[in-house]
């Protein structure tokens, strides 16, 4: 239970399957994404930056916690894999940076701009990009 204003109330603590789904949408963002826009180096020093990595003075693991942070990856990429080869949208870039205010009101680093993914790398072998199929050695 919570306390607030004189009130306990209850809160709900976010589920073994959504905490899974939360860090498999993270991995997602190094093996399918970042690889797309950065080099091994960089993606190594992303990680060592804790790009995407929980604070847990400020995450409380709740269920509505779970449920933005969720709903936040998922628009983050979205919106990243959509985003035109010209001019970015201000719409576009108004739903990112709301999407990382999120993140980082939970706890959850993220400090990219929508600048960082205008354009794609050329294709190039890197070792955070899952093989595309098990025959891969």
């Amino acid at each position: 239970m919570e306390k607030g204003e004189g009130e306990l109330r209850t809160v709900y603590a976010a589920t073994q399957g959504q905490k899974d789904y939360i860090h498999s949408l993270i991995e997602q963002f190094y093996t399918n994404i970042f690889p797309n826009y950065f080099t091994d180096q960089e993606i190594f020093n992303l990680e060592n930056l804790g790009v995407l990595s929980f604070n847990p003075d400020m995450y409380n693991g709740t269920l509505k916690e779970a449920f933005s942070i969720i709903s936040s990856l998922q628009s983050l990429m979205a919106i990243i894999e959509s985003l035109p080869s010209e001019k970015i949208p201000m719409r576009y870039q108004t739903l990112f940076q709301r999407n990382v205010a999120l993140l980082e009101k939970h706890g959850i680093s993220f400090p990219l701009t929508i600048d960082h993914f205008k354009q794609k790398k050329d294709e190039y072998i890197s070792i955070y990009k899952k093989p595309l199929h098990s025959w891969v050695m």
